[in-house]
């Protein structure tokens, strides 16, 4: 009975959290271990389509890095970054697009209607969601920035109760298909929507005060304190792309943005419908 009466007491902690969620919409960026482990991909697609059936809006943005290396990998074309980013040419936008697109967002909606989530595929090209241009970094080839967002598809989808499922993958206005950083993605789309929540599904626990002790994590922090954390170096690597991704979508209308461990199973619920929460959390002031 004691089990019984702890499940309840779970329920009951949650119903705070989807009276004050319900109706409200969550951007997931979707990417890291959480894609690639069978487990954590059927937990993630739970949790999505538990989120629907309470009341929360979801919609996801995933990336797909270490598939697209893979599969260049077995064409024998060899990978080169600058500054975090894939170096792309046309030959390797093919082969991009058509991992992103034809293979890892098919597989994710696929997931998410398996679970009764009722989810649909888009990319930037669809309804013009996402208008791009080059990056500045000419030697990065087509690699895009994100220079505006319409969200109407979005919203039909969510009207009609689906769930949106977004690759990172634009036009620009001379319509040359570009490949997208899908945290930056995450963050203008959520600015968009003027999301309650912006969640990135990362690897490690959050934002860390010491890079080598995962225990230094540090639960809460504002634009400035990521600002003044960036100036010192203290964020480093693939997290910089995530924190500046904090500071744009918090700053474009997004309430709060969170960082957390996506390894951990069910980490979205935890997040979302517990007291304590998960994770780096990150808020305008």
């Amino acid at each position: 009975m004691e089990k019984e009466i702890n499940r309840a007491e779970v329920l009951v902690e949650a119903l705070h959290y989807i009276r004050e969620f319900f109706g409200k919409t969550v951007v997931i960026k979707y990417g890291g271990k959480a894609m690639t482990d069978e487990n954590l991909k059927k937990g993630v697609a739970e949790d999505i389509a538990l989120m629907k059936y309470v009341g929360i809006k979801p919609v996801v943005v995933h990336g797909g890095g270490e598939a697209i290396t893979k599969m260049l990998e077995k064409l024998g074309v060899k990978s080169r970054f600058i500054g975090g980013n894939r170096v792309t040419n046309k030959e390797t936008m093919e082969i991009v697009e058509m991992v992103l697109v034809g293979k890892i967002n098919k597989e994710i909606v696929s997931l998410l209607n398996q679970f009764g989530g009722k989810a649909i595929g888009l990319e930037g090209k669809d309804g013009q969601l996402i208008i791009a241009k080059k990056c500045k970094d000419e030697d990065l080839g087509l690699v895009g920035e994100v220079e505006y967002i319409d969200p109407t598809s979005i919203e039909i989808l969510e009207k009609e109760g689906f769930i949106p499922v977004i690759a990172p993958i634009a036009t620009n206005k001379e319509g040359e298909t570009l490949n997208i950083n899908a945290d930056t993605v995450a963050a203008q789309i959520g600015g968009a929507l003027k999301a309650e929540k912006l969640i990135f599904l990362t690897d490690v626990e959050g934002i860390l005060e010491n890079l080598s002790d995962e225990k230094s994590l540090i639960s809460n922090l504002t634009i400035e304190q990521i600002e003044g954390m960036l100036g010192e170096g203290k964020i480093q690597k693939g997290m910089i792309a995530k924190a500046r991704a904090c500071q744009t979508a918090l700053k474009q209308g997004v309430n709060k943005v969170h960082i957390i461990n996506g390894k951990l199973p069910h980490s979205l619920l935890l997040e979302i419908f517990t007291d304590k929460g998960i994770g780096t959390q990150v808020v305008k002031s």
